[in-house]
């Protein structure tokens, strides 16, 4: 249980130090993916320590599952992390340390090769309310395009209102490359 422990603590501060929070900067999500792994990982390796009913770890998953994510805006790519610190705490929890080892650098891996600036890093999403209704599609995407000075690659109208003359619209577009020394 020691080792699975070191296991534990290293792979979460792997992921929420080196990687989650050097890339997006949200400290609030740093910790609840600190304590939502460790959490697990306790609750698991007491499962495995204590004999208990099927029925009791069922359970506890359960009320893990209902937990709800909406405390506060997160995005799907978020939610890939709380994930992935969920599996790292069972995984350090059951599985034996060379397992565990291997499993955590897979896991680890994937989410550093992913979630890479580089890999699709221009690539982005917005909800925008503009100040204007199109009535049509090619006019509101060059519309869009001269205000985020960006290519479109998809929108989605949201919500339309004709009283205010506004429109809401899902937008995922490509960044142009930032020049040196811009941020």
């Amino acid at each position: 249980m020691t080792a699975g422990l070191v296991m534990d603590l290293a792979s979460i501060i792997a992921l929420a130090y080196g990687l989650y929070y050097r890339r997006h900067h949200r400290r609030d999500l740093l910790f609840a993916y600190v304590a939502l792994n460790v959490g697990i990982f306790a609750v698991v390796s007491l499962l495995l320590v204590q004999r208990v009913d099927v029925a009791v770890g069922f359970g506890l998953f359960g009320v893990l599952s209902i937990i709800r994510l909406r405390s506060s805006e997160i995005t799907q790519q978020e939610i890939a992390y709380y994930f992935i610190a969920i599996v790292l705490g069972l995984v350090n929890g059951i599985a034996g340390p060379l397992t565990a080892l291997l499993l955590d650098g897979v896991l680890l891996a994937v989410m550093y090769a992913a979630d890479h600036p580089a890999l699709l890093g221009r690539t982005r999403h917005q909800v925008i309310t503009l100040d204007v209704v199109h009535s049509d599609p090619d006019l509101l995407r060059v519309d869009l395009e001269s205000r985020l000075r960006a290519h479109v690659l998809h929108c989605v109208v949201t919500q339309i209102d004709y009283v205010r003359d506004t429109t809401v619209v899902d937008v995922r577009y490509v960044a142009p490359p930032q020049r040196a020394g811009v941020r």
